[in-house]
């Protein structure tokens, strides 16, 4: 399958994942949409090599540089300003607070990740579609439906995280699975 397939095959994924809104992980119905089995034997030994390695250091603020290794990373999670809505992504679509879009400087764009709130353990399924946030310490940007999910609320608006990618795309067209392929919250600890 070519590139343009990959990518549009992980949206799909990342559509029918967000339906389950308050599933930490996704039903094994909607795994189809992916090019792996999240539940077969060699997924989830690679998924637990990855989560076994600490996570990626965070990026400086203004620079963009992808990480395609499904390592997880910990940072800071910010909500998107209302002024974003309607606005086109890095992806060319328009910005919906109302989705489960995200932005990062290192994941790739079309990248399943899981954001993990450390202060309150919840979890929700999030899709790359944009760039940022370009601020130091921080390591993705979430619309206000997604923080909202995993406890960001508006007085705070920023929250400590792990995101661990589910489904990571790779230059050369596959797909490649992330420490966030095992189930249940990503942890800022390596596994063990």
């Amino acid at each position: 399958m070519h590139r343009c397939g990959q990518a549009a095959t992980v949206l799909a994924l990342a559509c029918l994942m967000t339906t389950a809104a308050h599933s930490e992980t996704a039903p094994t119905s909607q795994a189809g949409a992916i090019p792996f089995n999240l539940d077969s034997p060699q997924v989830q030994e690679e998924a637990r090599k990855l989560a076994e390695q600490p996570p990626v250091p965070p990026t400086p603020a203004h620079r963009v540089v992808e990480d395609r290794s499904g390592r997880k990373q910990t940072g800071k999670a910010s909500v998107y300003a209302s002024s974003f809505q309607g606005r086109r992504m890095a992806n060319g679509q328009r910005f919906d607070h109302g989705g489960h879009a995200a932005a990062s400087k290192t994941l790739p764009l079309g990248t399943v990740a899981k954001v993990t709130n450390l202060r309150s353990g919840r979890t929700a399924v999030v899709t790359v579609q944009d760039r940022g946030p370009f601020v130091d310490g921080r390591t993705v940007d979430l619309t206000k439906a997604t923080a909202e999910q995993i406890g960001i609320g508006d007085r705070e608006g920023v929250a400590p995280v792990v995101v661990a990618p589910i489904a990571v795309p790779q230059p050369d067209g596959t797909v490649k699975p992330g420490s966030g392929a095992l189930p249940g919250p990503a942890s800022a600890l390596p596994a063990k």
